[in-house]
């Protein structure tokens, strides 16, 4: 692939950073942060703007937090500021990203994201007879800063976006090794991530021509009609992470079965003829549906926001055979008026 240039000037440009901090700030006008710097709206990105034209910008603090989502993480928010920077990269560069990207990898990109995985991977167990299921152990903490940026050195040539880039990505998170880490939050860290791991993505399409192979960020699915191929695949995919990627499997998950087993996957459990929920998945829709009545109870939200808010949650449960719980639920429900 040819290397890109004159991507820098497009990301600097004003009305790029003033689109850049509208998509950052939506849903999020309410904080403090964001609205201060909107209120100051052109003065704050004069100034972001010259800092990123003379090199002078440097990120600023996380504020570090946890979820339970659904495993723990630690999140790392950054500042409002830094967070305008992001969308203005990712608003120029993800076109790039998109033309280096597999059919078969569906984390952060348009069109694709967890519904469409789990309609791939059914799309899968319906044709072959085993599958493999495996995820990369601490895969944000464990990016290598040094691979990355030979990646990133491949597909962009400006020097003043790639200064800009490892800037960022120097900017790790605060327990992360040196040299490593990216930190979960940042919307920049997404696409990285899926860069990264674009070259498993290519190993196994273009040169093993693996046609049942999918990803959803750092969780990899294959699929085959014996688990003897799966196993050497799988031998072969963690002879590339530690090789080429520096990261190693988390072994105590990799798991190879007959599609009939059911495989779990993003909340679900995908079988050739139906999907359910897991049990995590759906204690969590009935606890986000009590949250959600609570708030709106406390005067919180209106009811047009919990209808709104409610509509998404049900429409993520409805990709499983749940039309039972959800209809329990809205019964017993106000977010069903």
């Amino acid at each position: 692939m040819e290397r890109v240039g004159g991507l820098f000037e497009r990301i600097t440009d004003f009305g790029n950073l003033l689109a850049a901090s509208r998509r950052a700030a939506r849903g999020k006008r309410d904080r403090p942060s964001v609205a201060r710097f909107e209120f100051y709206l052109e003065r704050e990105l004069i100034a972001l703007q010259e800092a990123l034209i003379t090199g002078r910008y440097q990120p600023g603090a996380f504020f570090t937090f946890e979820v339970q989502d659904p495993k723990r993480r630690a999140i790392c928010a950054a500042p409002f500021r830094d967070r305008v920077v992001h969308h203005a990269i990712c608003g120029v560069l993800e076109p790039v990203f998109e033309r280096r990207a597999i059919f078969d990898s569906y984390a952060c990109r348009q069109g694709k994201g967890t519904h469409a995985a789990i309609a791939r991977a059914q799309h899968f167990a319906r044709r072959t007879a085993c599958f493999a299921k495996c995820d990369v152990r601490r895969f944000f903490a464990s990016v290598d800063h040094r691979v990355l940026q030979t990646l990133l050195r491949r597909l962009f040539k400006d020097a003043p976006l790639l200064a800009l880039l490892d800037r960022i990505i120097a900017h790790a998170p605060p327990d992360a090794d040196p040299g490593r880490g990216l930190p979960i939050g940042n919307l920049t860290s997404q696409h990285f991530a899926n860069l990264y791991l674009g070259e498993l993505d290519h190993h196994f399409k273009d040169r093993l021509g693996v046609r049942g192979y999918l990803r959803y960020m750092d969780d990899m699915l294959l699929f085959a009609d014996d688990k003897a191929t799966l196993h050497q695949w799988l031998a072969e995919l963690r002879t590339v992470l530690a090789q080429r990627l520096g990261l190693v499997l988390k072994e105590a998950v990799t798991l190879v079965a007959p599609v009939t087993a059911g495989i779990p996957f993003l909340g679900f459990r995908i079988y050739p003829g139906l999907i359910r929920l897991n049990p995590r998945t759906r204690r969590r829709f009935l606890h986000q549906v009590r949250v959600l009545e609570q708030a709106h109870a406390d005067g919180i939200l209106d009811t047009p926001d919990l209808c709104h808010r409610a509509a998404s949650l049900f429409a993520h449960v409805a990709q499983a055979d749940s039309l039972g719980l959800r209809r329990r639920v809205a019964a017993a429900s106000i977010v069903d008026g």
